[in-house]
């Protein structure tokens, strides 16, 4: 029987509903905002897995019937997750993992679909109400329920679930998953706000967590709760426990204290390796046992060392930053690089700067049409980072999160893509890890966007925190390696400015963090963050004034809308050749800004000057060199720009009488002429005589439309004239060529596309 229970949340209505969808699932929920709708779908097996983790997995995808779109390209189907779908899908997964008993190793999947979009409202936290909800209403053990939210902050108001709209104008973002006492889950970007805007950001999201699990508990009692299924955490015997801590608790506490990643793990691994040697004739049936009670000894040692000495295991303090060092322009011909280390963490990260055609396209249900990306990071995980070897397959979920979330730490100090008309790519190769490669990979975008002279706000940097918690004694520790990633309670990376944040995202083992720690840890990774900085500016503090020399140069120029077409030329005929001529890319949206790009001053300054000449006004009083392009009894017409014709009066040729414009200038004659009038139909007319000084006591030569003019012809138009078509040319010839060229009367033509393809436009 369907159930459901409806709030008013953040100003808006929101619907949680168990009993009508996907009813043969271990649990279900439907969960809408607004018109956003997701359907979340749990089940699990019922056998234990035979991995030595907990075998979780969550699908997050967005149907594009929710936004009433048919999927792109030839598979008019939904493929493989985007970006956006891989990174909710890790939110999620990161806010339920540690809420699963210590020991449960049944599979369990997570389903979310994204049934409707409102293009307002963002599905992802929603899903995570959703997925709670499920597991919750299902037989599967799960320590809940929690709730996410996402907060922003607008005008100086909080604001929780903000819409797209409201996003655009917030200065903070942040998702926040919490249990009705605690946070389990961080992720978001903010443009330099402090450490204090965090954790008030955090508070007021933990208020709205609150509200959205008391609905759930409401629809719980409601919908009546399931009975948990039974199951055995795995039991080590007693005797060989005591017997396998007796041989290697003492020596294993020796060598983790090693100050290299390698001597550390080859002597742990040894100390483990003769143990289980030892052991194995004394129990032949337990040697399984032996792996699971040497790690928890490895687990115990490390915190156990760390709380009671304050000194880790490679010798540093709770606070201390590994040795860092840097190199920049280490690729010749990359725009812009960086070999950042820190300790035995490396990243190499090199620029590209590219043009308005290398902007990424993105397709997506919350946007009622194409949009597009001119900042991207790349994140790589090669495995000889780590000194192993496995298989090599396509981009992995962890790859995109840490380029995300180094990508976000960068985006905010970007100058606007107005002031520079780049797209920037960036493309961090992780050569060495042992703790923290993401937040090397901000420490050396960073010190690559300058190397490449991209003239950003101010330098960004990160920090990777740990946390050692046991009752009420804790650590926090800076710069965490890798062990102290994988034995501690907590990965809380923080980037940013010297003025603020600008990334966070912590992960939880535990069941919560509360905001006390929280508040110390960021204090003490502003520290951490600072003393990067500061070496980072020692190998380079400001942006390079000039880009490299392998890089576009961009200029961007502004012609009058009309002249669009003239530019693009039928079927791109003319944008086509000036690229073919210069080697310059060039692109032109509707309101009439041309953008320029080419690898060379000269190349760019030539295109530059061919758009100019198709695409400029006449200027009355302005000075011309035109080519005669036919004469008449009554003048000549003289072309002073690319497809822009005028007329030059024959009472305008010299100060004296001309009889004949022949007398003067012939067809095809280089000419110089001042632009002396344009009327109201766009009518441009010429002189040569107002070039000259008037000779003294030369006579008043006759103006126009006296005595030259036939007797039955009105003044307001040029003589017609008998030869050559001059009527026609004279008719006609200022309306279709001189004026439409001329961009007075806006009479050209507009058939065709003014934004086609490229077969239309040419190389946009």
């Amino acid at each position: 029987m369907t159930q459901r229970v409806e709030r008013t949340f953040a100003g808006r209505k929101l619907v949680i509903e168990t009993g009508r969808m996907a009813k043969q699932a271990a649990g279900s929920a439907l969960v809408q905002f607004g018109d956003t709708m997701v359907l979340a779908a749990v089940t699990v097996s019922d056998t234990q897995s035979p991995l030595p983790f907990f075998p979780l997995t969550v699908e997050y995808r967005e149907k594009s019937y929710a936004a009433g779109k048919i999927p792109g390209g030839f598979i008019k189907r939904e493929g493989r997750p985007h970006d956006a779908e891989i990174l909710s899908a890790r939110i999620i997964d990161r806010s339920i993992r540690p809420l699963f008993p210590e020991g449960f190793k049944n599979e369990v999947q997570v389903f979310i679909y994204v049934i409707s979009a409102d293009q307002e409202n963002d599905a992802d936290v929603l899903a995570l109400v959703a997925a709670s909800y499920a597991l919750n209403a299902s037989k599967i053990p799960f320590l809940g329920p929690i709730a996410g939210v996402r907060v922003g902050r607008v005008q100086e108001n909080w604001v929780l679930n903000p819409t797209f709209q409201q996003l655009q104008y917030s200065d903070l973002e942040l998702v926040v998953a919490g249990s009705q006492d605690s946070i389990v889950m961080v992720e978001g970007g903010a443009l330099e706000v402090s450490e204090e805007d965090v954790v008030n950001a955090l508070q007021v999201a933990h208020g709205g967590v609150r509200e959205l699990i008391a609905m759930q508990q409401e629809l719980l009692d409601k919908a009546g709760r399931v009975a948990k299924m039974t199951w055995t955490k795995a039991e080590v015997p007693e005797n060989v426990s005591a017997r396998v801590k007796e041989l290697a608790e003492g020596k294993i506490a020796e060598a983790i204290n090693q100050p290299e990643k390698h001597t550390r793990v080859q002597a742990v691994e040894d100390v483990k390796k003769a143990v289980k040697e030892q052991l194995l004739p004394e129990f032949p049936d337990n040697s399984k046992d032996f792996g699971s009670i040497l790690g928890d000894i490895e687990y115990n040692a490390l915190r156990g060392q760390v709380l009671s000495t304050g000194l880790r295991v490679d010798g540093r303090k709770p606070t201390e930053v590994r040795p860092i060092s840097i190199d920049t322009k280490v690729l010749p011909r990359a725009h812009g690089s960086a070999l950042f280390t820190r300790g035995q963490t490396q990243a190499l990260v090199a620029v590209t700067l590219g043009t308005a055609q290398d902007v990424q396209r993105l397709d997506s249900i919350d946007d009622a049409g194409e949009t597009e990306k001119t900042f991207m990071l790349h994140y790589n995980f090669p495995p000889f980072s780590t000194g192993e070897v496995r298989p090599v397959r396509g981009t992995s979920r962890r790859e995109i999160g840490h380029g995300n979330l180094a990508e976000r730490a960068l985006q905010g100090v970007l100058p606007p893509f107005e002031e520079f008309p780049y797209t920037v790519r960036i493309v961090s190769d992780v050569l060495e890890s042992n703790g923290s490669s993401s937040m090397a990979s901000v420490c050396g975008g960073s010190l690559a966007l300058f190397d490449a002279g991209v003239p950003m706000q101010a330098a960004v940097a990160g920090v990777a925190m740990g946390l050692i918690k046991e009752g009420e004694k804790y650590a926090i520790l800076t710069d965490i390696l890798g062990t102290e990633d994988h034995l501690g309670d907590m990965d809380f990376k923080v980037a940013g400015t010297r003025n603020g944040i600008t990334s966070i995202q912590m992960d939880i083992k535990i069941e919560g963090l509360d905001l006390r720690i929280m508040t110390e840890a960021l204090a003490q990774a502003k520290a951490g963050r600072l003393h990067i900085l500061g070496e980072m500016e020692k190998a380079l503090g400001t942006p390079r004034t000039e880009l490299s020399p392998y890089a576009p140069r961009i200029v961007t120029v502004q012609i009058s809308p009309e002249k669009i077409g003239d530019l693009i030329g039928p079927k791109g005929k003319t944008i086509r050749g000036i690229q073919d001529e210069t080697g310059a890319e060039i692109t032109v949206d509707d309101t009439g800004t041309v953008t320029i790009a080419a690898v060379g001053g000269e190349s760019m300054e030539r295109a530059r000057q061919m758009v100019m000449a198709i695409t400029a006004e006449p200027i009355v009083g302005e000075t011309y060199e035109g080519t005669v392009k036919s004469t008449t009894a009554f003048g000549a017409f003289v072309e002073i720009m690319p497809g822009t014709e005028a007329l030059l009066h024959i009472s305008e040729m010299r100060h004296a009488r001309v009889e004949k414009t022949e007398d003067v200038v012939k067809k095809g004659d280089r000419v110089k002429v001042k632009l002396i009038d344009r009327d109201e139909r766009g009518r441009l007319r010429l002189s040569m005589k107002a070039l000259e000084p008037k000779p003294e006591g030369a006579p008043e030569a006759p103006a126009e439309g006296n005595g030259d003019r036939p007797r039955g012809e009105r003044s307001e138009r040029p003589p017609r004239a008998e030869s050559n078509g001059g009527e026609e040319r004279a008719e006609r010839a200022p309306r279709e060529e001189g004026a439409a060229a001329g961009g007075g009367s806006g009479r050209r033509p507009r058939s065709g596309p003014r934004r086609g393809s490229r077969d239309d436009r040419g190389e946009r």
